[in-house]
């Protein structure tokens, strides 16, 4: 390796965590990497947090002020890690020093942020990415390759994703940033529905209309310093608006006739982090499950009836699945954290290069694109065209 590629990161809590991380490791499990990254500055704004922060995770050095990170010289990619509302002036900063920038997904709070990203990144011609990291999940990239190559038939009929998860459902959770739109920008919707919009676009293609409905089902919620006790409010506590939806369910069409049915909800007791996906094809189909993320399902009608049936793919083969050579021998699982890895790898080959790797700012854009798409739907209760 020839090149250094310093990394300055903003954010520390659970992305920052992650990211983190995937930055140790990306070297280790990717020596072909063209160069060596180097963990260099961690910033966030409670002083004693992120000093411990630093040392937890393994940054050389700790800041509180994010514009002195993306003003230092030394630094050649910024990491941003942080809630919603700061996405856009981070990365638009980062663009104009000629950094590279890698941001947490969703990419923007609004359409018209994300078009303002987008045309910073253009303008500087810097390379860029928005985290979506379901995208390297190896069965993920396999299914991608199998639709590609034509393994489902040259028509996809159907496109089914369901996010579920239950950490809202105590109606005593506090209201926290996530649950406040001038902070996130949406609810479920952008938080966990943006994923499974993304791997919709990533596998079967861009959306052509949607129809939607987003229910907020706890209206208001304890505010954070109430909170004393984990997720158990104080009796009387002073109590705040939830100005964020809870769930959205909606139904859609993809420009090349597949049609699409999605639900994200963070109100399903029992689903701590539960993503499924099915792709129907005239020649077969596709099932995954994040909860056994290592094993994708293949359908066949190629085969005679008798033998006809679902097929497991555990995909953990070093010859012949995505990213799996530079883990485990086969059928030694990958999990989550592997996915970060995965994706950094490829945005550190991208940044040597000069050439982003999707999923890109534009990608980003555009999942916003149906985001609003869907939320304008359901205000209006009918369809709404991209």
């Amino acid at each position: 390796m020839t090149k250094t590629l310093r990394v300055g990161m903003i954010g520390y809590r659970f992305m920052g965590k992650a990211h983190s991380n995937a930055w140790r490791q990306v070297n280790r499990f990717f020596p072909e990497l063209p160069a060596r990254v180097e963990l260099d500055t961690i910033c966030g704004r409670n002083v004693v947090e992120v000093v411990r922060a630093r040392e937890a995770f393994g940054w050389q050095r700790a800041e509180t002020d994010w514009r002195a990170v993306v003003a230092d010289p030394r630094i050649d990619i910024i990491d941003i890690a942080t809630p919603n509302d700061t996405h856009a002036e981070i990365a638009i900063a980062a663009a104009k020093t000629g950094k590279a920038v890698l941001c947490e997904k969703p990419l923007s709070r609004t359409l018209a942020e994300a078009k303002q990203m987008v045309a910073a990144v253009n303008k500087a011609k810097v390379v860029n990415m928005v985290c979506h990291n379901y995208r390297r999940i190896p069965a993920i990239a396999l299914a991608k390759q199998m639709i590609e190559n034509g393994e489902l038939g040259s028509r996809i009929y159907h496109y089914r994703a369901r996010y579920a998860q239950d950490w809202l459902a105590n109606p005593n959770f506090p209201l926290t940033w996530r649950l406040q739109k001038h902070i996130a920008g949406s609810g479920a919707h952008g938080d966990i529905d943006a994923h499974i919009i993304d791997l919709g676009r990533y596998l079967v293609g861009e959306f052509a209309e949607v129809c939607g409905l987003m229910e907020t089902f706890v209206k208001q919620r304890p505010l954070p310093e109430a909170n004393t006790a984990g997720r158990d409010a104080k009796p009387g506590a002073k109590m705040g608006k939830v100005t964020v939806d809870d769930a959205v369910s909606w139904i859609g069409r993809f420009k090349n006739g597949a049609v699409a049915n999605l639900e994200a909800t963070r109100f399903a007791l029992g689903r701590k982090n539960n993503i499924t996906l099915e792709i129907n094809g005239e020649k077969g189909s596709l099932f995954f499950d994040f909860e056994d993320m290592n094993r994708l399902k293949l359908f066949s009608a190629d085969l005679p009836p008798h033998r006809r049936g679902f097929t497991d793919i555990i995909a953990t083969d070093r010859e012949t699945h995505p990213y799996a050579k530079n883990w485990w021998p086969p059928g030694h699982i990958v999990g989550y954290e592997h996915t970060f890895v995965n994706t950094f790898a490829d945005f550190v080959a991208a940044v040597v290069k000069g050439k982003s790797v999707q999923p890109t700012f534009e990608d980003g854009l555009q999942n916003e694109r149906v985001l609003e798409a869907i939320e304008q739907s359901a205000k209006l209760r009918r369809w709404v065209a991209l």
